[in-house]
């Protein structure tokens, strides 16, 4: 079995710095707000040259925390792509406001910014990009829009950490933006955590209230009416242990990228992920396309070679926005896309030799 994702290989090439991260915060015992929490904070910050950064219980609360900081809600709208989590769109939902689809490109996979302008109105109050799959989005067409149009601009950067459009990290472009540190991703906790960065010190307070009960500096001074989404220290300790690895993690994971592309692009059937020049692509995810993807899932499984579908349906054509009444025609690039692709395995453990025995099966019986 080659495993999509083995997060046990991860922890024993680090785990001396991980041990010691966790007995430091258990002989610290202050398991909410601790030191380890304000230390990633910085670190964190600091690594993406971001000013602040606020811990928090996931990406999906970072979301909407940032949402609400900036009084985004009822009789609003929010872009968003339609190919995505279902984090991006509900949270939107979930601060009262309502999420408006655009369409992606079929070679990045990320939002069409070409189309973005057909779909603002009068009540759209921001713009969320997804950086999907560790790939960046357009953020110099999308910068413009949102300036044009006074909008905002939320990074969606639940799958890049460490990405980069010309030269600059994502999750610093827009007024705000957030970051999942599920233990998949490509800077992963051991649970659930979150965080929202921003070089506006507003923004910055108000969600740091917002997570925090609506308490700010002093206990019990309840100034907004606000909610319990925070960081605990054993994550982020967990964190701090891995932020010095991530450089080379990604690095890892593109030299898996290349090896897969090398390998693969002598077979007309397979479409690559297209890596345009102005941008570092992080691959969290290694997304192929096929039109015969039952035949590939079958294949995958008869040798034992995990794999994943990331995404089987566009967000529109999920049962919870059925409301919306949105026909294939709406979206086609993402309708094609979910149609057609399969995520194979990638980390920065797998091996030369586990990704040319992918191949060499692909190849041989695809």
């Amino acid at each position: 079995m080659i495993p999509f994702v083995d997060l046990h290989a991860q922890y024993l090439s680090i785990k001396p710095d991980i041990d010691k991260a966790l007995e430091t915060c258990i002989a610290d015992s202050n398991y909410i707000k601790g030191k380890a929490v304000f230390d990633f904070e910085k670190a964190f910050a600091d690594w993406l040259g971001a000013e602040f950064c606020l811990g928090c219980g996931n990406g999906t609360d970072a979301l909407e925390i940032i949402m609400k900081s900036l009084n985004i809600g009822r009789g609003d709208e929010v872009i968003v792509p339609a190919l995505s989590w279902i984090s991006t769109a509900e949270a939107v939902n979930n601060v009262g406001a309502e999420p408006v689809f655009v369409d992606i490109r079929l070679d990045t996979y990320t939002i069409d910014a070409e189309k973005i302008e057909n779909k603002i109105s009068a009540r759209t109050k921001a713009i969320i990009p997804v950086h999907l799959y560790g790939c960046p989005a357009e953020m110099n067409k999308i910068i413009q829009i949102s300036e044009k149009h006074k909008i905002h601009i939320i990074e969606d950067c639940a799958q890049a950490h460490g990405a980069e459009y010309h030269g600059k990290k994502v999750g610093t472009f827009g007024i705000a933006s957030i970051f999942s540190f599920f233990p998949s991703k490509n800077l992963g906790a051991y649970g659930d955590g979150g965080a929202i960065v921003t070089n506006n010190p507003e923004i910055y307070e108000m969600t740091r209230k917002i997570s925090n009960h609506g308490q700010l500096k002093t206990k019990h001074q309840h100034t907004i009416i606000g909610r319990n989404s925070r960081l605990d220290s054993i994550q982020a300790s967990i964190l701090n242990a891995k932020l010095g690895y991530l450089e080379k993690w990604n690095s890892q994971r593109n030299q898996v990228a290349e090896l897969y592309k090398k390998r693969l692009i002598v077979n007309e059937e397979i479409y690559l992920p297209l890596v345009p020049q102005e941008i570092k692509h992080v691959f969290h995810l290694f997304v192929i396309r096929c039109k015969r993807r039952d035949v590939m899932i079958k294949l995958l499984d008869e040798k034992n070679i995990e794999w994943a579908v990331h995404y089987p349906h566009p967000l529109p054509f999920l049962d919870a926005y059925a409301y919306k009444k949105h026909v294939p025609a709406d979206f086609p690039f993402s309708c094609t896309a979910t149609e057609e692709v399969i995520s194979l395995p990638i980390y920065p453990e797998l091996t030369e030799l586990q990704v040319n025995l992918i191949c060499d099966q692909i190849l041989e019986n695809f």
